[in-house]
């Protein structure tokens, strides 16, 4: 079971205030984590396949179709600063 000091240290490397109540409450939460992870160590996982997922995941993106885009000016008026046709932006590098 975890003690009070190790649920300050957590809070603490969390930046997270804990009343002394909240210590005490945590304390006995994250020891009955602890305890469930200790009964799935005793697993024999040995024919299971590493996922990274429990369920299989499908990313759902539209084609991405190259095309120009002709109204320059709808563009340009949101920039912060332009010259001319082009965005301005503030130098980077030495011109040396």
């Amino acid at each position: 079971m975890l003690d009070r000091d190790q649920v300050r240290k957590v809070a603490n490397l969390a930046r997270l205030d804990l009343t002394p109540a909240e210590e005490e409450q945590f304390s006995t939460q994250l020891s009955s984590i602890l305890d469930y992870f200790e009964q799935l160590s005793e697993l024999d996982t040995t024919t299971v396949p590493p996922t990274t997922r429990a369920i299989d995941v499908v990313n759902v993106t539209r084609v991405d179709h190259l095309a120009p885009f002709t109204d320059r000016e709808s563009i340009l008026e949101g920039a912060p600063d332009r010259e001319g046709e082009f965005f301005k932006v503030p130098r980077i590098m030495n011109a040396d």
